[in-house]
């Protein structure tokens, strides 16, 4: 007689615990299969014996399910996930037919952070943040999201160069109260702007992993920062006693908004912050593709940009990838590509309002500090306010339907200083969140810029210099890269059948590979196809791709090379350029620190 080990049961003894992520949904023992757990009993006896020990949890896990339920959804972190899960395993294991493999909770993907796996984090390589909240340690209470009520008044955001004194009065009142809170109120100035800090620098870790967590260069970008905006406003309006009140939009993209708004640089108002770069006050016109001081005319200025917000709101950004940026999911490490307006104007505005009195342009000029500026809130509700207008241009119809994006999650505190997890999904609508922007014109819809050079000569003009060995005919330059410390010209193949890729809808796109960026400094340069002369081009030469704008910071995670994507099928069409079979690709550096950026190599991929 085959002898029965008389440990069976012992498996099961870490049923009811959770791993060390307080976010964790599994069950420690869902991590193994029920065979192991009785080897010595037949068969029948073991699934007896285990969906006896199933009932038995259910009916022990049924009074703290009712708990739940009756407390409107306050849930202790991890004890509500913790639950479903354990149900849902539990049910799974009743079922002859389960198979973990296709588990559909343990094939997502989603991004969420673990609020007691927080950290220091390096604000630059020199300086170690400490943005963690009070207690982080100990697991908080937390509310589902629920949408405001339909019938509460709309909050409507208008451009700040609109709004009136009444209006300034009150948002300088809500802002004096909110800076005054102190520090252990999650309300306060310091812990909203840390926020900024929390999710930008890898201060958090993944839930159910200890590798970091950072919303920026990826599909996160606009979501994230639509929930912050979102709550940010509605406690400055409670602070107040004001349910209508509306954030003010910097319309950086249209003529009227394109200088630093007054308010800001108002001494005398709570707006004001010292931490900036004071030669870039009114009236000086914001460059929206900044990398030094320019001799432009104010009219010059205005011009570039314009067509700038072109190139970045419609023919560079004609497919999801490419506006949204890369796509992030858990455990697939992180990815690393911006999208076109994530990069410029919004990293090279934070840039250009930072300090150039400090290290790292600070505040605007780092992710850590960033929203230490009342301003950030202003530019971050345009950055909303386009992704808006890009939908719309786009009919919804390039929305992301990826579950993994629509269920990543995160946690702010509202106006009534409850922990709210909100997803991505929740913030989509955003009628039914309760605001809306004023609608201004988009000059910058009827800038399409021109060749430079007609594009006949041009072509010429670039075969006699290839001729001549001024160009590098590879555009691989091997695992170790090239340094970009002088203007580099590369022959890029395309493929044989890229005009019947364009038939079918591909995008095509120049991906400059393997970027990494040493060091501390802001680094940009600019990319340009089939340029002739470097001293005539500029963002309204249509032969300009895009920009590389790059904020270092935010971790070891954000050191991974960066590959920039840049859809340029418009672009060759202006060009005439369509039927080539090759095309050459020049990039532009455009600040010193490009001596300390490498690069693997340009190729052409197609996007559908």
């Amino acid at each position: 007689m085959r002898k029965v080990d008389q440990s069976c049961g012992k498996g099961l003894s870490g049923l009811g615990r959770a791993s060390k992520d307080p976010l964790r949904r599994e069950a420690s023992v869902g991590e193994t299969g029920t065979e192991d757990l009785c080897p010595g009993f037949p068969a029948m006896e073991k699934k007896k014996w285990i969906l006896t020990v199933v009932l038995a949890l259910i009916v022990a896990m049924l009074p703290l399910t009712f708990r739940i339920l009756e407390s409107h959804q306050v849930q202790r972190l991890y004890t509500g996930e913790l639950t479903d899960m354990i149900l849902g395993k539990l049910g799974g294991w009743a079922s002859s037919n389960h198979d973990l493999s296709t588990d559909k909770a343990l094939a997502s993907k989603f991004i969420a952070p673990n609020l007691t796996a927080c950290h220091p984090s390096y604000g630059r390589p020199d300086l170690l943040v400490h943005c963690c909240p009070p207690g982080f340690e100990s697991p908080v209470p937390f509310v589902d999201f629920q949408f405001p009520d339909p019938q509460s008044p709309k909050r409507v955001r208008r451009p700040v160069q609109l709004v009136d004194e009444n209006y300034i009065a009150k948002y300088n009142k809500a802002l004096s109260i909110m800076k005054s809170l102190p520090y252990d109120d999650p309300r306060s100035f310091a812990r909203q702007a840390n926020l900024h800090c929390l999710f930008c620098t890898g201060a958090y870790d993944q839930q159910n992993s200890n590798t970091p967590l950072s919303i920026h260069r990826t599909w996160l970008f606009f979501p994230w920062h639509r929930m912050m905006i979102y709550f940010h406003e509605r406690i400055i309006g409670s602070l107040i006693g004001d349910d209508t009140f509306a954030f003010p939009v910097w319309t950086w993209d249209i003529p009227e908004g394109m200088v630093m708004p007054d308010i800001y640089a108002n001494m005398n108002l709570s707006f004001f912050h010292k931490v900036r770069d004071f030669s870039h006050f009114p009236p000086r016109v914001a460059d929206l593709n900044y990398f030094e001081e320019t001799n432009l005319s104010p009219q010059e200025q205005l011009d570039t940009n314009l067509a700038f917000m072109y190139n970045q709101m419609v023919s560079g950004a004609k497919k999801t990838e490419l506006f949204m940026g890369c796509t992030y999911k858990a455990n697939e490490g992180y990815c690393n590509s911006p999208g076109t307006v994530e990069s410029a104007p919004h990293n090279t505005l934070h840039t250009w309002v930072g300090s150039n009195l400090e290290p790292g342009r600070e505040d605007m000029g780092k992710f850590y500090s960033a929203a230490r500026d009342p301003i950030f809130y202003a530019h971050h509700s345009n950055i909303d306010r386009l992704w808006e207008v890009w939908r719309e241009i786009h009919k919804h119809e390039l929305d992301i339907k990826d579950p993994d994006w629509l269920n990543s999650f995160f946690f702010f505190y509202d106006e009534n200083l409850k922990l709210v997890k909100i997803k991505v999904r929740d913030v989509l609508d955003i009628s039914k969140l309760g605001y809306s922007y004023e609608e201004v014109d988009r000059p910058w819809l009827n800038k399409r810029p021109t060749p430079s050079v007609p594009p006949k000569v041009a072509r010429q003009i670039l075969k006699s210099k290839e001729n001549e060995n001024q160009f590098r005919l590879s555009s691989d330059f091997g695992p170790h890269g090239r340094a970009l410390d002088a203007s580099l010209t590369v022959k890029v193949n395309r493929s044989k059948n890229h005009l019947t890729k364009r038939e079918k809808g591909e995008e095509e796109v120049i991906v400059v590979h393997g970027i990494e960026v040493k060091g501390d400094a802001y680094a940009k340069f600019d990319v340009y196809v089939n340029m002739v002369d470097q001293t005539i081009i500029s963002p309204k030469s249509r032969e300009f791709a895009g920009t590389f704008a790059h904020i270092p910071g935010g971790g070891e995670m954000m050191k991974r090379k960066i590959d920039l994507k840049l859809g340029v099928s418009e672009l060759l069409e202006d060009l005439e350029a369509m039927e080539d079979e090759s095309i050459w690709v020049t990039l532009l550096p455009r600040t010193a620190s490009c001596s300390s950026v490498t690069i693997e190599g340009v190729q052409i991929k197609y996007i559908k």
